[in-house]
């Protein structure tokens, strides 16, 4: 389904898109609280090494202190594996997942790359990025680590192997959670993209086409200026999933630009590019989406 509405009666403090009853809704069926609430669990987070077919891959294991639980592997974006995302790890175990938050750019490096990203200064950083995002957009690379990564949870004890596997990213981490869908379908169980890049291009290669590979049940959230410059991508994302016999949930976030759901994403010529509302609103979806699909 393609949610392209946009609701322009939002206050500050409201959801973008979303009213305050509905969003209420939608957070105490997601078992949210906000940030950080009574009922969270405690979690450990461990920094592990992962050997895949092309190197060794650090990463931040991150997990409810008891039990066994879905697993989720977190795509970053551009700038990698940092603190943030490790508190997005963090967030996402406390509500009853083993999170994999592996470090994209092992090829190149150990993380972190970028400590702080709202410090990014793109005119000054650009060569040092492109490089990273090359080594994991490289054909293939995707295809060898999402099954090492995991085979990595399930081998942990505090991951629960009956249950399907989840996997969400970021920006330039959108695409590579539809390539991990599509390399190790019969595990992973739900995928979700937020502000993705890349995922509908005119290559052999563009990540709408292995739609018909993909088993688990997808969310593609999608800013609105990258629907601005391609609004054609959330129908061909439509028709691939929809020919496939797996429709997905395609949503356009019109009051939020690319990069939105990041606390520390760079500011944007017109200002702050992290919208906390409409961050809210995706994390409630995506607790939503796995609930419901990791079973």
């Amino acid at each position: 389904m393609v949610d392209d509405t946009n609701n322009n009666d939002q206050n500050a403090g409201q959801t973008s898109g979303l009213g305050r009853r509905d969003f209420v809704a939608l957070s105490v069926a997601a078992g949210l609280a906000g940030p950080a609430g009574a009922a969270d669990l405690k979690v450990v987070m461990t920094d592990v090494e992962i050997k895949t077919p092309d190197g060794t891959c650090d990463a931040a294991f991150i997990h409810p202190a008891s039990d066994s639980h879905p697993g989720v592997i977190i795509w970053t974006d551009a700038f990698g594996l940092r603190p943030s995302f490790r508190e997005m790890g963090k967030r996402l175990a406390a509500q009853g997942y083993s999170v994999l938050v592996p470090n994209p750019f092992y090829r190149v490096g150990k993380a972190p790359f970028f400590v702080d990203a709202s410090k990014v200064d793109f005119a000054k950083d650009r060569d040092k990025i492109n490089p990273l995002m090359a080594s994991i957009g490289a054909d293939g690379a995707v295809e060898k680590d999402a099954p090492a990564f995991i085979a990595f949870l399930d081998k942990q004890k505090q991951v629960n192997k009956s249950k399907k596997v989840g996997t969400q990213g970021y920006c330039m981490g959108g695409a590579l959670v539809v390539r991990t869908a599509a390399a190790v379908p019969d595990r992973v169980g739900a995928g979700a993209s937020f502000h993705g890049g890349g995922l509908v291009t005119d290559q052999k290669n563009s990540p709408h086409l292995l739609a018909p590979k993909i088993k688990a049940k997808m969310y593609f959230g999608i800013a609105a200026n990258d629907d601005m410059r391609q609004p054609d991508a959330k129908v061909k994302l439509k028709e691939a999933f929809d020919a496939a016999g797996n429709p997905a949930e395609i949503e356009v976030y019109h009051e939020s630009q690319h990069g939105w759901c990041v606390p520390d994403m760079p500011p944007g010529q017109n200002g702050p590019i992290y919208n906390k509302p409409d961050a809210e609103k995706a994390w409630a979806k995506l607790t939503v989406l796995y609930k419901s699909a990791l079973a």
